[in-house]
């Protein structure tokens, strides 16, 4: 996907009907990319996992329909819709949709001095 202006104001509507769930699967799109933020939708079969991983950056979950098994470190915790998770930098994290969902991510890009730790480059 293209990098999305910081700048530049914009409107993304339709999105459940771009990304159903598929039968099986994880899917997942870019709705906003730039050097500050990213933002991607996914959708989620029942007893998908997206295994243990961890970003640099900071990230804002919200789980818009469905239901899920979220882990932080040693804990976890069951999400419905409309519930938030916020990770901080580095914070290993992994999920299970425990039912047909979509959830958004928004990864913001953070400096060393507001981590305290070194800011790294992958996702």
């Amino acid at each position: 996907m293209p990098s999305t202006p910081v700048s530049q104001s914009s409107f993304h509507t339709g999105l459940f009907d771009k990304l159903p769930i598929l039968e099986a699967a994880t899917t997942s799109r870019m709705i906003v990319n730039n050097d500050v933020l990213r933002h991607v939708l996914f959708s989620f079969d029942a007893g998908q996992v997206l295994t243990e991983h961890a970003s640099p950056r900071a990230v804002i979950v919200n789980l818009l329909s469905g239901s899920m098994r979220f882990t932080i470190g040693d804990q976890e915790t069951l999400l419905a819709a409309g519930d938030v998770v916020y990770l901080a930098p580095g914070d290993r994290h992994a999920l299970e949709a425990l039912s047909p969902c979509h959830m958004s991510l928004t990864l913001v890009k953070v400096t060393e001095s507001e981590t305290g730790t070194e800011a790294g480059t992958n996702e």
